[in-house]
């Protein structure tokens, strides 16, 4: 009987596969690649996410200073003037030499260099608010460019004026100029009611804070009680008279910013505003030459209506500073710019 010896070939299994890894080269490769290709994706993020900073910053820069210079250029370019281009003023406030805000005539315009007290602002220092040492400083008086209402009617005997609206906006107390095309006059009202009657008063009453003189002709005549009278011509305005002192001072957040002080107050106007310069250019008042030089305001006497040598124009040098470090160097960025102003309301 014959018999078969088993085979030690091994079977063969059908459909296995032989099973393979990464290696440990291949993973690190892997993983550098890996690195790379997330630290290119942070870098690209950095980048943008500065260059955000960067323009927003520039952003916030050049609206400060396009703030700055449209609403302190508009004021300085209409100081001494009034909506009827009167060039005679009267002034029959009490006492009006005693408060910067009603002094008409020290000058409708006047600067201060950086070492000049500026009148109605708190002595260079630290404090929130108070203006930045070695930074200029300029004082407007205007005769309300921007609210007049209309006289209807004017009776000198009364005092009291007729405006063509009840909705005029005036109070008891408000500062005004009443104006006409032959002259113009800051008096006090003594009692005026928004929204119910048009007539405003400008008596001159029996305390010390109501006017000299019922009388707003021009030359002011405080003698009497009627002063120099005349009755203000229909079609002439009544305007709310402002008064503003322009600075740099220091904020809340440890910065700087250009500041707006008048009779109600201080607020800031734009933030970032480090330094601001201003140069003056004069005219001769007999001649109506201009001087070739410009000047600062230490080197100018006379600032009244009746000077010598009138200013005509003002050059503002504002310095501007980004709020975050997005300077090449890691500074704040820093910017002057300059504007011109001529004054309107300068006889020619």
């Amino acid at each position: 009987m014959s018999s078969t010896a088993p085979s030690s070939k091994p079977l063969s299994r059908p459909g296995r596969m032989r099973q393979a890894g990464f290696s440990i080269v291949e993973l690190m490769v892997a993983l550098v690649l890996g690195l790379l290709l997330i630290g290119g994706v942070i870098n690209i993020f950095m980048t943008n996410q500065q260059t955000f900073r960067t323009n927003e910053n520039l952003g916030r820069l050049q609206e400060n200073a396009r703030i700055s210079f449209e609403l302190m250029a508009r004021e300085v370019r209409q100081a001494g003037g009034n909506l009827c281009g009167a060039t005679l003023m009267a002034n029959v406030l009490n006492n009006a030499g005693t408060a910067w805000t009603s002094n008409w005539d020290a000058g409708v315009l006047q600067g201060f260099d950086g070492a000049q007290v500026a009148t109605g602002i708190v002595t260079t220092g630290t404090a929130v608010g108070e203006r930045v040492a070695n930074t200029d400083a300029v004082r407007v008086l205007s005769g309300g460019m921007f609210d007049g209402v209309t006289i209807t009617s004017h009776n000198a005997g009364t005092a009291q004026i007729t405006l063509s609206t009840i909705n005029h906006g005036f109070g008891t107390n408000n500062i005004v100029v009443v104006c006409d095309g032959q002259s113009a006059a800051l008096a006090k009202l003594t009692s005026a009611t928004s929204g119910t009657s048009a007539v405003v008063a400008h008596d001159n009453g029996a305390g010390i804070n109501d006017n000299c003189s019922e009388g707003l002709n021009f030359p002011t005549d405080c003698s009497s009680e009627t002063g120099n009278s005349r009755a203000f011509q229909p079609g002439g305005f009544v305007t709310h008279m402002t008064a503003s002192t322009w600075y740099v001072g220091n904020n809340a957040r440890g910065g700087r910013s250009l500041f707006r002080v008048n009779a109600a107050g201080t607020e800031e106007i734009a933030e970032g505003v480090r330094d601001m310069q201003l140069d003056y250019l004069l005219r001769n008042s007999a001649t109506g030459n201009l001087d070739s030089n410009w000047v600062n305001a230490s080197a100018i006497t006379d600032w009244t209506q009746g000077a010598a040598a009138q200013v005509v124009a003002v050059r503002l040098r504002l310095t501007l500073q980004t709020q975050a470090a997005v300077g090449t160097n890691q500074q704040p960025v820093e910017r002057q710019l300059i504007h011109v102003v001529n004054l309107r309301n300068r006889p020619a």
